[in-house]
C-alpha cells in the first residue's frame, strides 16, 4: 500500500529475484523505495515524533540481507574492489559437488555447486545489503541520541538467521552450519550499566535469541519467571558466568531434503549435529575449524568428545519419549513431526 502511494503503476519485484533465490542483482527503482531504505526510515520518523513520558519499545525489523540480494547500485560499488571470501567447502559434502550451469539449475535450488564466481558475486550483493542495513541503524541510532533517548537505551541488533551463500554448496538457510545458524548479537547497554557490563566485551558463553526476552524484564526491575525458556544476560555482562547453560540446541523441521531434519548442540567450541531421519552424525571443532570443513564424527582422536556431546543430545531430547531416545540411545525416526512450506512437492 505504502509503494503503490509513493510509486503508483511501478512494480515493487522489478529487479525479478525471489526471495529464496541465490541469484543477485542491483535495486532497479529509486533507493528511497528499497525495503531496507522504508524499514530504516520509518523507525526514524516514529523516534522523531515520539511524544510520551512512557518507555518504548521498538522492533525494527529489516527483511535484508535475506535475498533477494538487491542491493542499491552505490552501495554494491563500495565492494567493488573488496577481496570477497570463497565458500568454505567440506571434506564431508561431496554430495553436491558436481558443477552446475547456474543457467541450467532453479534459481531457488537449495544445494547446488555453482561455482566459486557465482558465489562470490552473490555474496558481494549480500555484504552491500548488510551495508545498507548499516546505514540505517546509524541514522537510527543518530536520532535516539537528537531526542535524548540514547543514553538509557538498550539496543540489540541480532538476526534470526545467516545465510549459506554457497559454504559446501549449500545455500539459504534452515542447516545446522555457521554459514545459517551463527548469527549476529550485538548489545549496547543503557548508561547506568555501564560500571557492570564492560564496554567492547566479548562474551565466550553460549548465548540465543530467547536470552533477550529475560534480560529485557531483569533491566525493565521485573522478575523473570522460573518456568520461561531462556536466561538473563544481566549477570553474564557483569562477568557473573555462574549457572550459565553449557550448550545451546538447535533443531530444524524437514525442509529442502528428506534428510535435511536434525538437532544440534554447540558451545561455541564444538558442534554435534543428528540427523533424526538417517541416523548421521557430525562432529566439528569450531575453535580450529570455523569454517566446519572436517567432519570429525569418525576420528578416533575426539572419541571421547563424541560420545560426550551423543550423551549431552540424548539428554536434551530425553523427555521427548521413545520416538526420540529408546533405551538410552538415540532413535532414528521415520517420520517427522513437521514439514516446511518449502519442502519439495515433487
Amino acid at each position: 500500500e505504502w509503494f503503490q502511494l509513493q510509486a503508483p503503476g511501478k512494480n515493487p519485484d522489478l529487479t525479478g529475484i525471489g526471495w529464496n533465490n541465490h541469484n543477485a542483482g542491483t535495486y532497479k527503482l529509486e533507493e528511497r523505495l528499497h525495503p531496507t531504505a522504508w524499514t530504516g526510515q520509518t523507525a526514524c520518523e516514529l523516534i522523531r515524533n515520539y511524544d510520551s513520558d512512557q518507555p518504548l519499545f521498538l522492533k525494527v525489523s529489516f527483511a535484508r540481507p535475506h535475498s533477494p540480494y538487491d542491493p542499491p547500485k552505490r552501495y554494491l560499488d563500495m565492494y567493488e574492489k573488496v577481496d570477497i571470501p570463497v565458500p568454505f567447502v567440506g571434506d564431508w559434502c561431496g554430495k553436491y559437488a558436481e558443477r552446475k550451469d547456474p543457467e541450467r539449475v532453479s534459481k531457488d535450488a537449495a544445494f547446488a555447486n555453482l561455482g566459486e564466481e557465482y558465489a562470490v558475486n552473490s555474496r558481494r550483493h549480500y555484504y552491500a545489503n548488510v551495508t545498507f542495513i548499516d546505514d540505517q541503524i546509524g541514522q537510527i541510532i543518530q536520532i535516539l541520541k537528537e531526542k535524548g533517548m540514547y543514553e538509557n537505551a538498550i539496543i540489540c541488533y541480532t538476526a534470526d538467521h545467516g545465510d549459506m551463500l554457497g559454504d559446501h554448496y549449500h545455500w539459504r538457510k534452515t542447516y545446522a552450519y555457521e554459514g545459517s545458524a551463527k548469527i549476529p548479537y550485538i548489545i549496547k547497554w543503557p548508561s547506568a550499566m555501564t560500571t557492570q557490563a564492560i564496554r567492547g566485551k566479548r562474551i565466550e558463553q553460549p548465548v540465543e535469541l530467547r536470552d533477550f526476552l529475560p534480560t529485557f524484564i531483569e533491566l525493565a526491575g521485573g522478575t523473570v519467571p522460573d518456568d520461561m525458556d531462556g536466561k538473563s544476560l544481566v549477570a553474564l555482562a557483569s562477568g557473573n558466568k555462574n549457572g550459565w547453560r553449557k550448550y545451546i540446541d538447535l533443531e530444524h523441521a524437514t525442509c529442502y531434503s528428506a534428510d535435511n531434519y536434525w538437532c544440534a548442540l554447540t558451545d561455541g567450541k564444538m558442534k554435534y549435529i543428528w540427523f533424526i531421519h538417517t541416523g548421521e552424525e557430525q562432529l566439528f571443532d569450531l575453535s580450529s575449524d570455523p569454517g566446519e570443513q572436517k567432519n570429525l564424527s569418525g576420528n578416533s582422536r575426539y572419541a571421547d568428545r563424541l560420545v560426550e556431546m551423543r550423551k549431552a543430545m540424548v539428554d536434551h531430547l530425553q523427555e521427548r519419549g521413545t520416538e526420540f531416545v529408546k533405551d538410552g540411545k538415540l532413535a532414528v525416526r521415520d517420520q517427522t513431526l513437521l514439514y516446511s512450506p518449502n519442502y519439495p512437492k515433487d
